[in-house]
């Protein structure tokens, strides 16, 4: 459990596309690195090291700062078995925690439903983003999705709740010929009763926020921000989830891999800065994700979809450090050419779920996992 007296949030913030490990975490001292990477490899007196074997990419500034707070884990061999290589499907399974057919309800979806049972708060989760992503989707769950805070909802102009009444009455009355109809029916109903809840709850958040840090101007940012907003409006939100990419980097990797790594990290930095300032730091942690780390050898641009890959997870909570040890470059010992994963994303799911948020994992990811001590 947390050990502290707020309720514990979780922000997952999905690096979409396949963000390359090895120039993520680069192994700085072994030649097979050198060897693999003639067009993409990062120039050894570039690199932020860590220790005498592995160093972030360069501009990861504001990632290796948490580093030396000691609030940034880097966790090894991310994956799963026989990877499909595939962004769809491993999203798919990294969504649902169904590695071996297709599942339909997110494991976010199957926590929040475990927070608030009886839907008392529908703002319990909120995703930043025009779609809901399928980790936070199960039948009769209400999730805000949220595109553009400052403009969220169909109620955001209204002020009077007379007026607000008579919407949601007519938007009931407008549903009430097919709600009970039948289960996709009365699903989508649903659905958009708690969207115009949420929209209208969601809307003080803004008016609520102050804050110094100036976060910079970029898509990211904007969605943590927001994240920082609402959750500093003390509205019950305990999941948060939000993306950034794309890192499918095929071609013109340098440039691209470059600049995806600016934002996410000053943006990464200015939300963590932005809590803190405001007191709100200590029940909050992130998760960094991607579907895939990619290919070891570069095709002379870029690289190409792989296997195993790194995840992070920061916070004042988290005990900083590298969990896992690096999968080896060595030929003999790659899957297809890529990195094998050795840590079951599942294990990173169960520690989060059970030492942080408090509740039952395996039901949340679908059997027993390891573990890791991250808090």
């Amino acid at each position: 459990m947390a050990s502290t007296k707020k309720d514990p949030v979780l922000v997952v913030l999905q690096l979409t596309g396949g963000n390359d490990y090895l120039n993520t975490v680069i192994p700085f001292t072994d030649p097979l690195y050198r060897d693999n990477r003639p067009a993409v490899g990062v120039a050894d007196e570039r690199i932020l090291k860590l220790n005498d074997k592995v160093g972030l990419h360069p501009t990861m500034g504001p990632m290796k700062n948490l580093w030396d707070q000691g609030n940034l884990a880097i966790i090894h061999g991310v994956g799963y078995a026989n990877s499909p290589r595939s962004h769809f499907r491993s999203m798919d399974i990294w969504h649902t925690c169904e590695p071996d057919k297709l599942g339909t309800e997110g494991w976010l979806g199957r926590a929040t439903k475990e927070i608030d049972p009886n839907k008392e708060n529908v703002v319990t989760t909120v995703s930043f983003g025009p779609s809901l992503p399928r980790a936070l989707a199960l039948p009769g769950v209400p999730v805000a999705c949220v595109d553009d805070l400052d403009n969220f909802g169909l109620l955001t102009g209204i002020s009077e709740a007379e007026q607000r009444d008579k919407i949601l009455d007519r938007f009931t009355r407008l549903y009430s010929p097919t709600i009970g109809t039948g289960a996709v029916m009365d699903y989508l109903g649903q659905t958009g009763l708690d969207s115009m809840k949420a929209a209208d709850i969601l809307n003080v958040a803004p008016g609520m926020y102050s804050s110094s840090i100036e976060y910079p101007d970029t898509t990211i940012a904007s969605k943590l921000k927001g994240i920082s907003q609402v959750h500093q409006a003390n509205l019950g939100t305990r999941i948060f989830y939000c993306d950034h990419g794309s890192f499918d980097s095929h071609s013109n990797q340098v440039g691209m891999h470059d600049k995806l790594w600016v934002d996410v990290s000053q943006a990464v930095e200015s939300f963590f800065d932005d809590l803190r300032e405001n007191d709100a730091a200590d029940n909050v942690i992130m998760l960094m994700f991607t579907e895939f780390g990619r290919r070891v050898h570069d095709n002379g641009s870029g690289t190409d979809h792989g296997a195993g890959g790194v995840a992070f997870l920061a916070g004042d909570a988290i005990k900083g450090g590298e969990y896992g040890e690096y999968p080896s470059l060595r030929p003999e010992h790659l899957e297809q050419g890529d990195l094998v994963p050795h840590t079951d994303f599942r294990s990173i799911y169960t520690s989060i779920v059970e030492d942080w948020m408090g509740m039952d994992a395996q039901p949340l990811v679908g059997g027993v996992f390891e573990k890791p001590a991250y808090f």
